[in-house]
């Protein structure tokens, strides 16, 4: 089993795997899309965790998250300043909260690994604000993907997009390499200068996830090991991608089936 450890080397991938990727991130997908009808005022986000078990279980898929590094529930809620790796729990949603669902599904020996925003109700101007630029973001930064560009490209296009929008990128969470581990080489950090870090290669998987604050950057960990929130207790958001480098550009494996995964996010009437 030594070929499913980490080892500090960049893997490169075929169409085998590119075949795995998009099965896994297709299903991570649906159930994203599966959510935005349960995201909603007086839905506690246990509920959410609830049903994203059952799908990826209705699936023949694992939720990677379910006791990885004992972590005990099979997605991520970050709601309003958390900034990733909320915990579900027995709170329910209220009019104007925003919320990061962040999914990964292991099928087949493959991890396909997503996360968008959802809105409940009403949002405020500055939290729609907020997540259409989190969203540009990563778009930009998967318009950076392609062979010969680096690593640095890619956060470079997200850094030179989102501050100027006078919010922050925040630097204690990066993406990651992914594939038949959950967490892999290369890092994926979210600002940086063009033709700096790691070269793309086709064959390269891993995460695009870029965390917006509309404050300032800085995180803490809270004491349960796990959910990190804004310092400033200022608005954060996230949307995160599966993409593969290729021979003349980049795949993204987690696109919506629905097109449900951009802005708005607020629930449909």
């Amino acid at each position: 089993m030594a070929q499913m450890r980490k080892n500090g080397q960049i893997k490169l991938y075929g169409e085998e795997a590119f075949a795995g990727m998009r099965k896994a991130g297709r299903l991570v997908a649906a159930c994203l899309d599966m959510l935005v009808d349960e995201v909603k005022e007086g839905v506690p986000t246990d509920r959410i965790d609830a049903l994203v078990f059952a799908f990826g279980m209705d699936h023949g898929a694992y939720p990677a998250t379910l006791m990885y590094r004992g972590y005990e529930y099979s997605c991520c809620t970050s709601l309003n300043h958390v900034v990733c790796h909320g915990m579900p729990n027995d709170k329910p949603f209220r009019d104007g909260d925003i919320v990061n669902i962040d999914v990964t599904f292991l099928l087949d020996g493959w991890h396909g690994d997503a996360s968008r925003m959802y809105g409940v109700g009403e949002l405020p101007r500055r939290a729609e604000r907020l997540i259409d630029v989190t969203y540009e973001s990563l778009l930009r930064g998967v318009a950076a993907v392609k062979p010969g560009n680096t690593v640095g490209d890619i956060g470079h296009a997200i850094q030179s997009y989102v501050e100027p929008q006078h919010m922050s990128v925040v630097r204690d969470f990066c993406g990651h390499g992914v594939g038949k581990l959950f967490h892999d080489e290369p890092n994926i950090v979210h600002l940086g200068k063009p033709g700096e870090g790691s070269l793309l290669k086709p064959g390269m998987i891993f995460t695009i996830e870029p965390m917006v604050n509309l404050g300032r950057p800085h995180v803490k960990v809270l004491s349960d090991g796990w959910t990190a929130v804004t310092r400033d207790r200022s608005l954060s958001a996230q949307f995160e991608h599966t993409v593969g480098v290729t021979a003349d550009g980049v795949e993204v494996f987690t696109l919506s089936p629905k097109g449900l995964d951009k802005p708005p996010v607020r629930r449909a009437s």
